[in-house]
């Protein structure tokens, strides 16, 4: 017996929203990927500078400004030493890094440093103090939720790190 295969608007419609819905899981799998690698960038420099300025008692705005500047650094590099290793120039390994991670570790970057400076305490603690640690986890913790949403709507538009994504398939 030959089975005849009809067009079904109802099946064609779940068809569509399946299509859809595994489109949406693929872009937040990819966009949680992208926020978990630039956070992880970002906290390395964000710790390093944290301890550095609390363990030499630097006044906070001091702390704040070299764990930024770290925060970048690593981030950027993160994201630029995998292309580098891959064979892409400099110069455009650079420019890549730049349009992939600049707004997202811009967001977590205020957002952490916000969270550290209303927390009491948090940026005079030692570092020794679970106050210090705990405040730092917490930080880093809402400065990754903070830009999953927009990593998310960049990467759906085909900026951020979607213009990384093609060059070492992540």
């Amino acid at each position: 017996m030959f089975h005849e295969h009809h067009s079904h608007p109802e099946h064609n419609e779940e068809v569509g929203e399946a299509q859809t819905h595994d489109q949406a899981r693929a872009l937040n799998r990819l966009a949680f990927t992208a926020t978990l690698h630039c956070l992880s960038g970002c906290a390395v420099g964000e710790v390093l500078g944290m301890v550095i300025g609390t363990a030499l008692g630097w006044p906070a705005v001091a702390t704040v400004v070299l764990a930024v500047g770290l925060a970048f650094l690593f981030g950027y590099a993160f994201t630029m030493v995998p292309l580098l290793r891959a064979g892409l120039a400099f110069g455009a390994v650079l420019k890549l890094a730049l349009a992939a991670d600049t707004t997202s570790i811009a967001i977590m970057e205020i957002v952490d440093n916000a969270i550290m400076l209303v927390i009491p305490g948090a940026m005079d603690a030692h570092l020794t103090s679970p106050l210090f640690w705990g405040a730092l986890a917490i930080a880093l913790v809402i400065a990754g939720a903070a830009a999953f949403p927009v990593n998310r709507w960049l990467i759906s538009r085909g900026k951020g790190h979607a213009v990384v994504h093609a060059h070492h398939g992540d």
